[in-house]
């Protein structure tokens, strides 16, 4: 970096703990001055296209005028207020709103800060469900290979991001963790048959099965079919066992529909929101129930209610966000322009297929992925696309992006033509 570096990263940086990183030995973060649209500007002059949307997040890009209006117009009126006792238009307005645009009796919304917590919550639910009902040792889930569900303590016991046995990035905990019943994700008709056998087997053992619908995240952006899970929710409607999809990724038109689960045409027991729900701008998720499921604590007995409370759920600000990004899905075409991502990134991404290093080459709605044979050094591919003009951000053995639905033809030629560089300097 050439330019003088600001006073406040000169002075403050030191005292960031960053994400997934060893500090000791991880590159300089690059210090952002400011967003607009789908470019970040770095405090050097740089302005990077944002292949990925903060973490696929700003589905809308950043700095929507319209989004940034209603929500100045909330923290001028009311910026907090707990829910404890207490509810808000906010609140109530998006809980419809969520419950309407969701398949089937996905009707009880209870909001929290985070992914990971929205999945936390989930689990909760499922295995206070069985309690409740007069079932006992209903207190194990079942998961999937790849899969990445968060980082808090139970999240990460459904989570195998690496693939592996191991658990991955969370191998660190694997003493601590609770052992779930990690499963490989079934795709063959034989595959299936055996899964389903497993879950008869185990049935009274199983609280819920968590799975990230049509595409697994973090383990890799990982693709399977509609069709496999509607397999696999099929299995668990047979054999009694709640199903909890986690589309905190897949969800909000990521995948090519509102929420993945749609081109199954199933409806889970619940459903966790979260990341583009505020569109990129406050941090909000949501966990959604069934009418079955919300049934189950409804009771004159109190120690049958559900006992969790963030502190900040259904934060005013963020309800206006998320409500401001639902009014945009509503008013403009959106799915749409994912339509139109998907076909840009199908034929530019096609190039790189025969390169010596590319394993393959994989596009799904607004996510476009080049795996590769290995990545050495993921570090040296940052720098190398920054230098390039955009923020991608490799890990595992992928290149991948999730643009903002905002973005333009001409953002995506330069998005793939920054591949395409580095990419021939890499080979």
């Amino acid at each position: 970096m050439d330019k003088e570096l600001p006073d406040w990263f000169v002075e403050g940086y030191g005292n960031i703990w960053l994400p997934y990183a060893q500090m000791q030995t991880v590159d300089e973060a690059l210090p952002v001055v400011g967003t607009d649209g789908v470019t970040i500007e770095l405090a050097d002059g740089r302005k990077l296209i944002d292949g990925i949307a903060s973490w696929w997040t700003a589905c809308h890009g950043y700095n929507n005028p319209d989004m940034q209006e209603k929500m100045i117009a909330q923290v001028k009126n009311m910026s907090h207020i707990m829910l404890g006792g207490l509810v808000h238009e906010g609140a109530a307005t998006l809980a419809k709103r969520l419950a309407d645009l969701l398949p089937g009796d996905l009707n009880h919304v209870f909001f929290s800060e985070s992914g990971s917590v929205s999945v936390e919550i989930a689990l909760k639910m499922a295995i206070q469900y069985w309690t409740n009902l007069g079932y006992s040792g209903h207190n194990r889930f079942v998961c999937f290979q790849s899969g990445y569900h968060g980082d808090t303590t139970a999240a990460m016991s459904v989570s195998n991001s690496g693939g592996s046995d191991e658990a991955g990035m969370h191998k660190a905990f694997s003493g601590f963790l609770q052992q779930q019943f990690l499963r490989p994700l079934p795709v063959t008709e034989a595959e299936l048959a055996e899964f389903e056998a497993f879950l008869s087997t185990h049935k009274d053992q199983i609280a819920g099965l968590v799975m990230e619908p049509l595409v697994q995240g973090a383990g890799g952006m990982k693709f399977h079919g509609a069709e496999t899970l509607a397999a696999i929710s099929k299995i668990c409607a047979d054999q009694g066992v709640l199903l909890i999809l986690d589309e905190i990724f897949t969800g909000f038109g990521r995948t090519g529909t509102m929420f993945a689960c749609e081109q199954a045409d199933i409806v889970p027991d619940i459903i966790c929101l979260g990341k583009a729900l505020t569109a990129g701008t406050v941090a909000m998720a949501a966990t959604v129930a069934t009418d079955k499921l919300y049934g189950a604590f409804l009771s004159d007995d109190p120690d049958k209610a559900f006992m969790h409370g963030p502190t900040y759920m259904a934060n005013p600000l963020a309800c206006a966000a998320a409500n401001a990004s639902l009014d945009i899905f509503r008013d403009e075409d959106v799915l749409e322009r994912v339509k139109r991502i998907e076909g840009h990134l199908s034929q530019s991404l096609e190039q790189f297929r025969d390169l010596p290093n590319v394993v393959d080459v994989r596009v799904k709605g607004a996510i476009g992925v080049i795996q590769l044979k290995n990545i050495d050094d993921p570090a040296k591919l940052r720098a190398q696309f920054a230098d390039a003009g955009v923020w991608i951000r490799p890990f595992g053995d992928i290149i991948y992006l999730t643009p903002s639905f905002t973005v333009e033809s001409h953002e995506l030629a330069a998005l793939t033509q920054a591949i395409d560089k580095v990419l021939n300097i890499t080979d």
